[in-house]
């Protein structure tokens, strides 16, 4: 089958009315469980900084789920259903209840991705699972970590950060000095929260990253690997820009214009820069790949 992408809307809309009758009753259920946990996370988590990420990564794998639903079906197509979806529904229903009980997010979010795996399982087996899994790992995203783990692990990334943004506007000529995560530019104090350089923000931005290798899927295994692992400082410099805007704003026009919708725009930016990184560094590989191509190739034409 062609590239699921590439199928048209025209032909992927009557599949879909037809498979209605089959699937209204589970995405009502679906509904009824998760409205009022999208409702809770809209007007909690998801309109702070830190986690507004959320449900742009929703949205993503919502998409990237559609994209791949018709080469999904077709591969299961005369598959049995996996008894394996009875006991990961179990599941999906206990992280639900206990999460939604004990108002712990992580477990309620986590379990919608388990009861789209137990859906998928119990309707069309494992083959429908193995081609939509990286949505479901994608959405692994959206679910905030341990407040511990992110306090052990940011606070070294707000120092390099810091650090790093430090020495570079002191290079442009900028009077700026740093005590920790403190930055001192002209008579402004800027403190580098943990939505400016936090873990979680690292994590967003890997995301960013493998949402974009999966969707141009290249075929280069070398392409795919090194810009995968490029992903990481591709993020780390996003997160510098950002704090470098943030910093230059407040210097130029104030602490209230830094603090304020300028500080907002300033997280647009970190997911262009970071984009525009990712977009820049594939375009490097595969330039040197065509280059590397061009060198292997000129001995052979020569021995001819």
């Amino acid at each position: 089958m062609g590239n699921p992408a590439m199928i048209p809307l025209a032909t992927r809309v009557p599949g879909m009315k037809a498979a209605m009758p089959e699937w209204w009753p589970i995405v009502l259920g679906m509904l009824v469980l998760y409205v009022p946990t999208l409702y809770d996370l809209f007007r909690g988590l998801w309109s702070t900084e830190e986690q507004a990420h959320g449900p742009i990564i929703l949205a993503l794998a919502i998409w990237l789920i559609y994209r791949l639903w018709p080469d999904a079906m077709a591969k299961s197509e005369g598959n049995t259903p996996s008894v394996a979806g009875w006991p990961v529904f179990a599941i999906a229903l206990f992280l639900y209840a206990v999460g939604r009980s004990q108002e712990i997010m992580a477990f309620e979010m986590g379990s919608f991705i388990w009861m789209l795996a137990a859906v998928l399982l119990v309707k069309h087996g494992s083959s429908a699972l193995k081609v939509v899994w990286f949505p479901l790992f994608f959405l692994l995203f959206m679910i905030p970590l341990p407040g511990t783990v992110v306090i052990v692990l940011t606070m070294p990334m707000k120092m390099a950060v810091s650090y790093v943004t430090e020495n570079v506007l002191f290079w442009a000529g900028y009077p700026i000095a740093r005590n920790g995560v403190i930055l001192q530019i002209g008579q402004y104090q800027l403190l580098v929260a943990d939505a400016c350089a936090g873990l979680q923000t690292l994590l967003t931005l890997e995301s960013l990253g493998l949402f974009y290798l999966n969707v141009v899927r290249h075929t280069s295994v070398f392409r795919n690997a090194a810009l995968a692992i490029l992903i990481v400082p591709i993020s780390f410099a996003a997160n510098v820009i950002r704090v470098i805007t943030l910093t230059l704003i407040t210097y130029y026009f104030g602490d209230e214009a830094g603090q304020g919708f300028l500080h907002g725009f300033a997280g647009m930016i970190l997911f262009l820069s970071g984009l525009v990184l990712i977009m820049g560094a594939d375009t490097l590989l595969q330039l040197l790949i065509k280059k590397r191509e061009a060198q292997a190739a000129q001995p052979a034409g020569g021995n001819q």
